[in-house]
């Protein structure tokens, strides 16, 4: 049996490296080994139970900083996406396009205001940690 230790050392090894499993190197064991033992304590919630352990020693020791930021700059479309032919626009199209960019920025607004109500108060009191959150400037197109 490989010592726990070790193998431990190369799931974390693999994850903050990012390479694939059979990637890693020998002085971890056998990489089947590796991932065997790693894809059981996944399964049976092992990890989960070490990562909640571990957090709520940390922020007890008060080495968390629970600082929040949402951001969404970054919407991607579908490679294929992007080449379909456009049909003549009509005023009609227009005026439905811009009603539509109006409820678009109205949605975007109120949602907005909904994660800044969640996140100003609700959390403070859970956590013991401070919440920020950053502007964002939206733009329908």
């Amino acid at each position: 049996m490989r010592d726990h230790r070790q193998v431990v050392e190369g799931v974390i090894y693999r994850y903050r490296c990012g390479i694939a499993w059979r990637d890693l190197p020998a002085s971890f064991g056998p990489w089947q080994t590796v991932w065997k033992r790693h894809r059981r304590v996944s399964g049976d919630g092992t990890w989960d139970t070490i990562h909640a352990a571990l957090l709520a020693r940390a922020d007890a020791a008060g080495q968390i900083d629970w600082t929040v930021s949402v951001d969404s700059t970054i919407n991607r479309a579908h490679q294929h996406g992007t080449n379909l032919p456009r049909e003549p626009c009509t005023g009609e199209q227009r005026d439905d396009e811009a009603s539509d960019a109006r409820l678009m920025r109205a949605g975007i607004d109120t949602a907005a205001e909904q994660v800044a109500d969640l996140l100003s108060g609700s959390l403070d009191g859970l956590t013991g940690g401070s919440v920020e959150l950053q502007g964002f400037a939206s733009s329908a197109r």
